[in-house]
């Protein structure tokens, strides 16, 4: 058997690998980590919540202040006694975003003494040899400075007083970092090139983040048996074989019975992160257990890849836990749950050992490419010829409508247009039968297709389309 080595195949270009320096905001947990990294990347991307330790894994944004763009990396609450196995992975990751970044911003809380956990941060950061910012949150008004300075106590030399929540000292902050930061590094890349962004969705537990860090070759997303381990969708730039891809880790979306609650909104932020990193995406990989099968919910996940035109693949993981002939079976039961969209291609994996990663990198290629295919309109006429010849449209309402050419309107997803005389006349099953000729002639495999039918004369639009 051939033994795989995604640790050689697969290269995690670091965050600044274009170019651009990066900015760590660690800090124990609870103090305003998240709220800040918004505020410094200028948009909401870090969940925030008053639940502690809600950030969980590094989360990477490119941004800019004074001129100067760089990569903000945020980072979960750091506390080197937990005897909780999800916090000393958290701290794992915050001395791993400590290694990697150029300026590290260490966020405290200015309306609580200094704890333990701030003084073995400080002391760790000092050992780092990297530019650090002191920035004391909370700080909401100048009455709270001077406990904000209580942070001059470990030796700092400089103590920010800020208030992420209400902008108070950003700017001055801010100036700091511009100020520590390294000089650009020399940019190799195709600024022009196109690298393909791959969501990897599914259910709580299905072994989302274990694939990612599969493909990563290192332990970048926490993995725990606990379900929601991953809440924010987290982005990582990939090389293999020369390719280069952004995997998109993103929390599991439960069904929407189970995150109404009050207590659940959290929950209910990380499906929002999960559809939104949908939407940015070319290709979205459904992960489900091959030995639990597609359920309800992740069908609905796929539906909601579907509705928004992305690539789509079914991904059957832990496959190293069944047979050859229970694995058939589940790819048979899960195509007849998405017999909606019977050209999604199903591959099989498994994240623990390996197998299957040269099969799902080469399906995410050839659905990615054709997502971005663009079909010339001399060689879609002449395909299109060949379609009215070999069935032409049936009448319909008493018309037998005219179909005159076809075009691509436009990629990313596929969008065609068929100028007709009578779109309203052509029939919702000729309709299918375009696309499905579409996809049999050009590929287009696991991409939904948008056939949208107009009418000649100028200025009238045909509400009639088809999307399969």
């Amino acid at each position: 058997m051939t033994k795989h080595h995604p640790a050689r195949a697969s290269r995690v270009l670091p965050a600044g690998s274009h170019g651009l320096p990066l900015v760590a905001v660690v800090g124990r947990p609870n103090v305003g980590k998240s709220t800040l990294f918004n505020r410094l990347a200028r948009r909401r991307l870090a969940i925030v919540h008053d639940e502690p330790g809600v950030t969980r894994d590094r989360h990477y944004v490119d941004t800019s202040a004074f001129g100067r763009d760089y990569v903000l990396i945020d980072t979960g609450g750091f506390d080197p006694d937990s005897d909780d196995p999800m916090k000393s992975g958290i701290a794992r990751h915050v001395k791993a975003a400590i290694a990697e970044a150029d300026v590290v911003v260490f966020v405290s809380d200015a309306a609580v003494p200094l704890t333990g956990a701030d003084r073995v941060a400080v002391k760790l950061l000092r050992k780092s040899d990297k530019p650090v910012i002191y920035a004391a949150n909370k700080a909401d008004s100048p009455k709270l400075d001077a406990d904000a300075f209580e942070v001059y106590r470990l030796g700092v030399e400089q103590v920010f007083p800020i208030s992420a929540l209400h902008g108070r000292g950003i700017g001055e902050l801010e100036a700091a970092i511009v100020a520590a930061m390294p000089e650009k590094r020399v940019v190799t890349d195709d600024k022009n090139e196109r690298v393909p962004r791959i969501t990897i969705a599914g259910k709580p537990n299905a072994g989302k983040s274990s694939l990612t860090n599969r493909i990563l070759g290192e332990d970048r997303m926490l993995v725990d048996s606990r379900p929601g381990t991953t809440r924010d969708a987290i982005d990582a730039l990939v090389e293999r074989d020369g390719k280069k891809y952004i995997f998109v880790d993103t929390a599991g979306v439960r069904r929407k019975g189970k995150v109404t609650k009050a207590s659940d909104i959290v929950e209910s932020a990380s499906v929002g992160a999960a559809i939104a990193a949908m939407e940015r995406s070319s290709v979205v990989v459904l992960l489900a257990d091959a030995k639990e099968g597609v359920a309800e919910q992740d069908a609905k996940i796929l539906g909601l890849a579907n509705d928004r035109g992305r690539g789509m693949i079914i991904a059957l993981n832990k496959i190293d836990l069944l047979s050859k002939s229970e694995v058939a079976k589940s790819e048979e039961a899960a195509r007849d749950k998405i017999s909606f969209a019977p050209f999604v291609p199903v591959v099989h994996v498994s994240a623990k050992t390996g197998r299957g990663m040269p099969s799902l990198f080469s399906t995410i290629e050839r659905v990615s490419q054709a997502f971005h295919t663009r079909v010339p309109t001399g060689e879609l006429n002449r395909f299109f010829e060949t379609v009215l010849q070999t069935r032409p449209p049936p009448t319909s309402g008493g018309r037998a409508p005219r179909l005159y050419y076809i075009t691509q309107a436009e990629t990313s997803p596929p969008l065609f247009v068929v100028i007709s005389s009578s779109p309203e006349s052509v029939h919702f099953s000729y309709q299918r039968f375009v696309v499905n000729q579409l996809r049999k002639h050009f590929g287009f495999d696991g991409v939904p297709l948008r056939v949208v039918y107009r009418d000649k004369r100028r200025g009238k639009k045909k509400d009639a389309d088809e999307d399969a």
